[in-house]
């Protein structure tokens, strides 16, 4: 264990998820790169994921799954994502999902409940049908072009939807849908095995190649009444990242870090053996490549310390959760931002090497650029801290000018 991981593990619960994190990371690492140059799902790993009942970790432990708290999760998935990092961030919606529902418990009981026994009994996975070409990101808000209307059965849903990560082995989407003739919308649960589902293989991109990450249409899907999981609620919109069970979105930012990690790992190795000519020993003696290792790993230790204090002071301290919200995508921001710096310093010590495809530091590079594009957006984090900074700046000032004008001191 790294000097940087004994300040974050410190409990026997954590260790052994760690411990698990650990084995399938090094099974999940061996093909990686075979997945992501073919652009293929990697069904293998899901298996295993499967076998080892990591796909359970934050259901609840009355409910048959690992219980897994928060921390414990980001520190599972990093490890994770430390061997694959596409493996990781799709099985993290996943458990991102049933952590949020555990600890908000927004669904109705029967259908959580169910929805879980399935994970657990029968290996069922299941992810959040959010993203829409038309609409952008759907942490900004707005009312989603998929639609449901009612009939005599219950709900008919049409739509299509995009970047919906798991989707080659996915059991349930969670779809968020506007009600025809109402202002409001909500999340409908949609088995994937309905008929009117459809997965369009779309997903081809520069980075994260192995989360099967491909649209979605629903066409006339018949669904039951009690498919309408939570509202949106008269009048609002369809927001993601907010509201009860918000600290599980720090989930995802751990996957990159993870990433970061592996980099980090690679490059002390390379700088360690590295040769050339003009030097007596190994790159690792240039006073330069120091200074940039150093960087890494300042990096980490920052966007780690964040990362982690949000997440225990989110399990701690479940009263204060409503002020921690505007935090959490600082979170998210500072882990993606200092993954991306990390591997790039990594590449500079490498060189041209670094390009090279029988390398992973090239993976690494493109995988970990993909956090910029994951919800909460950076420009909306910052918005959201300079609207606090701004609002708690007018308090102290009004709180000032009353002092002031209160009696007996001029």
């Amino acid at each position: 264990m790294t000097l940087i991981h004994q300040l974050f593990v410190r409990t026997p619960r954590q260790e052994r998820f760690l411990a698990l994190a650990s084995q399938l990371s090094a099974l999940v690492s061996r093909d990686a790169e075979q997945y992501d140059r073919n652009n293929a799902f990697p069904h293998a790993h899901f298996d295993a994921l499967r076998s080892a009942g990591y796909h359970t970790l934050t259901v609840p432990e009355e409910l048959g799954g690992k219980g897994a708290s928060l921390t414990e999760t980001l520190l599972a998935q990093e490890k994770l994502a430390a061997g694959d990092g596409a493996t990781a961030l799709a099985i993290g919606w996943h458990l991102s999902l049933i952590g949020k529902q555990a600890e908000a418990r927004s669904w109705p009981p029967a259908v959580f409940e169910r929805v879980c026994r399935e994970v657990v009994e029968r290996g069922a996975l299941i992810n959040s049908a959010a993203s829409e070409r038309e609409a952008g990101s759907p942490s900004r808000g707005g009312r989603p072009f998929t639609t449901v209307f009612r009939n005599a059965s219950g709900w008919v849903l049409n739509g299509r939807k995009s970047f919906l990560s798991l989707s080659p082995v996915l059991r349930y989407a969670v779809v968020s849908a506007g009600i025809d003739g109402e202002e409001g919308g909500g999340w409908f649960l949609a088995p994937m095995d309905h008929p009117g589902v459809r997965i369009l293989e779309t997903w081809d991109a520069l980075g994260m190649r192995a989360t099967g990450s491909h649209d979605v249409v629903f066409r006339d899907v018949q669904l039951p009444l009690d498919a309408l999981v939570e509202p949106f609620g008269s009048g609002r919109t369809c927001q993601v990242n907010s509201g009860g069970g918000a600290g599980w979105g720090l989930v995802i930012p751990a996957v990159y870090l993870g990433i970061a990690q592996a980099a980090r790992d690679f490059i002390l190795d390379y700088a360690l053996t590295r040769r050339v000519s003009t030097l007596p020993g190994t790159i690792s003696d240039v006073p330069h490549i120091r200074v940039l290792l150093g960087e890494i790993d300042l990096d980490l230790l920052a966007a780690r310390s964040l990362l982690y204090t949000l997440a225990e002071r989110w399990e701690k301290e479940s009263e204060r959760r409503d002020h921690l919200v505007p935090l959490l995508g600082t979170g998210k921001l500072l882990a993606t931002n200092n993954a991306i710096r990390i591997v790039d310093r990594a590449m500079r010590i490498a060189g041209i090497a670094g390009l090279s495809r029988d390398q992973p530091l090239e993976r690494y590079y493109r995988n970990v650029r993909a956090g910029l594009s994951n919800p909460p957006m950076d420009d909306s984090t910052l918005a959201a801290l300079a609207e606090t900074a701004l609002r708690e700046a007018a308090v102290r000032k009004e709180e000032v000018s009353v002092d002031a004008d209160a009696p007996g001191l001029h």
